[in-house]
């Protein structure tokens, strides 16, 4: 018999361990040999979560072993608080002085000179790899490629990393939980136990990204919305409250709370865990790009795929390129007109321009004390724009501030700053960062910052204000791009009538300006510098066109609560940007419908109408299919525009309107001082307002609370639902892993160019009614009225793979014009994607797809994979590949292949007519190896590609058809 000491701490839903599975046989061998083992080896989703810890307790003492249970109450991931006597850091484990009943391991304990030079972020990879540290899963070999990081990571080697929980918003969390469901009934159909199918870490979900803009400019905008939003997702909504049921270790965070991202940094955000008594940093994966907003609070996280996230939820370690840190140096201060929104949209251009594409960046330097948290939140949330996994800010005073700020309490504060200064993840104010073994270094001087938007089509393109109007009017004319526009007349303009008065659009009238996302409705002082410029408007008989859809959708209630108390909110309102919902609304598209008459102009005349949003995306077709610009800017400029009407404007030279005397009345008249903004915020943010809203958010609304509550081990689907579907992911799948063949033969679905986003491959917004989608939807009884979003239908595959490519920007190079349009080349006839992709399936033709650079960039869309998979698509060739889409193909079963520096489609002379035969050597790849592509066609030839499989890991994901199938086969074998 074996000698077993084991404590298991269990939190306020369930039990659970994380980290490396291990079935109950290979317990039971180990036990026969009397070995002492680690927690780790008990981290199975087996052990860990389908056994619960009393059925475990059974099963070791059953078999000799001693088991010691612990206190529970702890929610929390990563390997549980008490060290086993084997664990190869125990050495390492301190007492924190000043709270002695409390323990951690000590990386200055390991006294390792690498250490010191280590960026901090690092550093926290390095805590948890030492922490968790089991010798299979995690080896002492990890440990060391991390503490050699300098040269590890030039080296590219691969890590494994335990993140301490998930973050989920609803659009990617129902099709996580549809995948769950289905994965049980798939485990069924194997043999085996369906209940072992749970989240084995703790998970958070937010619902925030299905209330839509439909009604604003009132009073009454906020329930109409509410009550539309659960009319149209009740569906996804009881789903999704079963899976709460259902799962363990889930949380559902209810409608009209907030932004997932707001939420999480407000509210969810430990900074340090605590686990019976031993500290340790808090990190995470989100299934949301903007994840990374969290790193302002010295958090380690970022987004991933859908696919990825449901294995990290499943008892699988990440896998990941150790990355490369470019630190980034701020010195000096922002100017009096100057936000931090202008500041990331500054960072975002600089570093699109030098490349971080998977990389970390890490900011420093006498600037970033100058910032606050929530200025700092603002560029953490970026990152994706910008290209960078993270944009880190190591903890400091200014972190513990806001701690105190949003209400965690002075104690919990004091130890997670003690615990920080004991483990050296601490920055303090005299403390240098420039002597850190950054990869490259780059630096930025703040008082250089000038107002500026970006846009018209993408986050990077950055304009500064007193050159927008200039600009605007030379791409009116350029040639089709990123830019421009190609209008024969610029100058065109149209008449209309609105409520029984006339107006005149042009190219560059406003016609949407909202206050919305979670990049700046989580910054106090950019929300009351908008208020208090409407106020002073307001004052000088200021007013919004009416035809103008204006919108404030709050990423937390926080933001009602102290723009109310600080009596901003009528000023605001009567502006029009009245509280719209608690959501991402505008930003992800969800802007609801123009006015009939102010959509008929814009159409009718072919305009370029404009939408202003203080969001983080502005990608083509985006916001809304009739604003052709899109400019992303501070909530005061999106205030401003809205006054002005038009993005053509200098706002030095030319006046927003008139007073009621006649007097003009410019922006510089009516913006308000620094010392202003930071005395409302002195006096309006208070902590008791984040502990009262969060405290009502725990008791859910009312409409949520009057959802059906049913529970059952498997989902009991409903083959009517046009929004919860069983997918055909797992349909036929068995035991043994398929051989991978060769591709033979495929034809190119799509030609396409640079910038393809996962909004090009999936969008998110409005199903066109005379698209695929809307043509099964309408087979099935649904009215256009009920169509709702891509976004909100994603648990239905049926609805989302003729939705995959549907976006009406979409610009094939096979096809005339844009388009979702494909061309089926044996007739020769051009015909949406979707039925194109069905007719080559019906024939067997595997299909690819050809591309330029950062392919997939943009939003962690796991459908845009899961949509390119449905439709046959077996390889992505391209020039670059956005990070989290190129792991999401991996995770399903697509091949990545990257051309040669210098190589593209166009130098290789292929139009997409041809056809491409991949040689996969039998599914004995390396990672990052070279592959051989046979064209014919017009042209013969074999040119190489580089895999961009990029990891062993990802190698055997991509042999088992996808990371899923491999975790089900995994989690049958191991029960078996």
């Amino acid at each position: 018999m074996y000698n077993l000491r084991m404590r298991v701490a269990s939190n306020r839903y369930s039990f659970f361990l994380r980290g490396l599975s291990m079935g109950v046989r290979t317990l039971r061998a180990i036990s026969a040999k009397r070995q002492v083992f680690t927690s780790s080896m008990l981290r199975s989703p087996i052990t860990r979560c389908s056994l619960g810890w009393r059925r475990q307790r059974e099963l070791h003492q059953a078999e000799g072993g001693e088991f010691v249970c612990a206190a529970r109450g702890y929610r929390t991931g990563g390997i549980p608080p008490e060290i086993f006597e084997e664990h190869r850091y125990k050495h390492l484990i301190r007492s924190l002085p000043s709270f002695p009943e409390k323990s951690f391991f000590s990386l200055a304990a390991f006294k390792d000179k690498r250490i010191k030079h280590l960026p901090y972020s690092i550093r926290v990879l390095l805590e948890s790899a030492i922490r968790n540290c089991n010798g299979m899963s995690i080896k002492e070999s990890d440990v060391e490629n991390i503490l050699n990081w300098k040269y590890s990571s030039q080296e590219k080697k691969e890590i494994p990393f335990m993140p301490a929980r998930v973050l989920l918003q609803d659009f990617t969390g129902v099709p996580a939980c549809v995948d769950l469901a289905a994965m049980r009934d798939a485990m069924v159909r194997l043999g085996g136990d369906p209940s072992k199918i749970n989240p084995c870490v703790s998970v958070d979900l937010v619902v925030d990204h299905s209330i839509q803009a439909d009604f604003s400019r009132s009073a009454s905008s906020l329930k109409k919305n509410e009550d539309m939003e659960m009319r149209r997702n009740r569906e996804r909504f009881s789903f999704l409250k079963w899976g709460s049921r259902a799962f363990q270790n889930m949380l559902i965070v209810p409608p009209g709370s907030g932004i997932v991202h707001q939420v999480n940094l407000e509210y969810l955000a430990r900074c340090v865990f605590e686990q019976k008594n031993m500290l340790y940093p808090d990190s995470l994966i989100g299934t949301d790009s903007h994840t990374t907003m969290i790193d302002a609070l010295g958090v380690v996280g970022w987004g991933v795929g859908g696919i990825e996230a449901e294995a990290v939820m499943l008892g699988q370690p990440m896998s990941m390129v150790l990355p490369q840190v470019l630190g980034f140096e701020l010195i000096g201060q922002m100017s009096r007109h100057t936000t931090a929104t202008d500041l990331v949209l500054t960072l975002t251009e600089v570093l699109r321009l030098r490349g971080v594409v998977g990389k970390f960046v890490e900011f420093y330097g006498d600037g970033v004390a100058s910032l606050s948290l929530a200025d700092r939140a603002t560029i953490a949330n970026m990152a994706p724009e910008y290209g960078a996994t993270m944009g880190f800010f190591p903890t400091d005073s200014q972190t513990l501030k806001y701690l105190l700020q949003t209400g965690r309490s002075t104690e919990k504060v004091q130890m997670i700053k003690d615990y920080l200064v004991a483990n050296e993840l601490f920055v303090g104010e005299d403390e240098s960062q420039s002597s850190l073994d950054f990869t490259e270094k780059i630096t930025l001087d703040l008082s250089t910052i000038v107002p500026s938007v970006a846009g018209p089509k993408r986050p990077q393109d950055r304009v500064s204000l007193e050159n927008l109007k200039r600009e605007f009017q030379e791409i009116l004319v350029a040639p089709i791009g990123f830019k421009g526009y190609e209008l024969k007349d610029p100058l065109k303009s149209a008449k209309m009538t609105y409520n029984g008065v006339d107006y005149t659009l042009q190219n560059g009238s406003v016609v949407i300006a909202s206050i919305t996302s979670c990049t700046n409705t989580s910054n106090p002082s950019v929300l009351l510098c908008a208020g208090l410029l409407a106020k002073n408007a307001v004052k000088k008989g200021l007013c919004v066109k009416p035809y103008i859809k204006t919108s404030l959708s709050p990423g937390s209630k926080a933001v009602t609560e102290y723009l109310k108390n600080s009596g901003l909110t009528p000023f605001l309102e009567a502006l029009g940007f009245y509280h719209a919902g608690y959501g991402c609304m505008t930003c992800i598209g969800n802007s609801g419908e123009l006015d009939e008459e102010v959509a008929k102009a814009i159409t009718s005349n072919e305009l370029v109408a404009a939408a202003v949003l203080s969001g983080n995306r502005n990608f083509e077709g985006r916001v809304h299919p009739l604003a052709r610009a899109n400019y992303l800017a501070s909530p005061p400029l999106v205030v401003a525009f809205a006054l002005s009407g038009r993005v053509d404007i200098d706002f030095e030279a030319e006046p927003l309107s008139v007073d009621s005397d006649g007097n003009k009345v410019f922006l510089r008249d009516i913006w308000p001082s620094p010392t202003e903004v930071a005395d409302y915020e002195e006096k309006y943010i208070k902590g008791e307002i984040f502990v009262s809203v969060y405290e009502a958010i725990k008791k859910g609304t009312a409409s949520w609370n009057a959802l059906p509550d049913f529970s059952s081990v498997q989902f009991p689907w409903d083959e009517e639902s046009t929004y919860i579907h069983n997918p055909p992911f797992f349909d036929g799948i068995t035991l043994e892993v398929p051989s991978v063949s060769d591709i033979e033969k495929a034809r190119c679905l799509l030609n396409l160019g640079h910038s393809i986003t996962t909004d090009h491959i999936s969008p998110a917004g409005n199903i066109s009614k005379d698209s695929p989608a809307a043509r099964y939807l309408e087979t099935r009884g649904i009215e256009k009225k009920d169509f709702n979003t891509y976004g909100a239908r994603r648990g239905n595959d049926e609805v989302m793979s003729r939705g995959t490519f549907a976006n009406i920007r979409l610009m094939n190079k096979m096809c005339p014009g844009a388009g979702p349009k494909a061309l089926h080349v044996p007739t020769g006839e051009v015909l949406p994607v979707f039925d194109v992709a069905e007719r080559y399936k019906t024939e067997g033709v595997p299909m690819v797809i050809l591309a330029g650079e950062e392919y997939g960039s943009g939003s962690s869309r796991d459908w845009a994979a899961k949509g390119p998979c449905l439709l046959g698509v077996k390889a992505i060739i391209a020039q670059s590949f956005e990070r989290i889409h190129r792991s999401n193909l991996v995770g399903m079963g697509i091949i990545p292949l990257q051309f040669l520096s210098g190589e593209s489609a166009e130098t290789l002379g292929l139009d997409g007519t041809e056809t491409f035969s991949i040689r996969l050597n039998g599914g004995d790849l390396k990672p990052g190896e070279l592959i051989d592509v046979s064209i014919e066609g017009n042209t013969q030839k074999t040119f190489k590609a580089l895999s961009r499989v990029d990891t062993e890991t990802e190698v055997i994901y991509f042999k088992n058809g996808g990371i899923l199938k491999y975790v089900l086969r995994k989690l049958v074998r191991e029960g078996s």
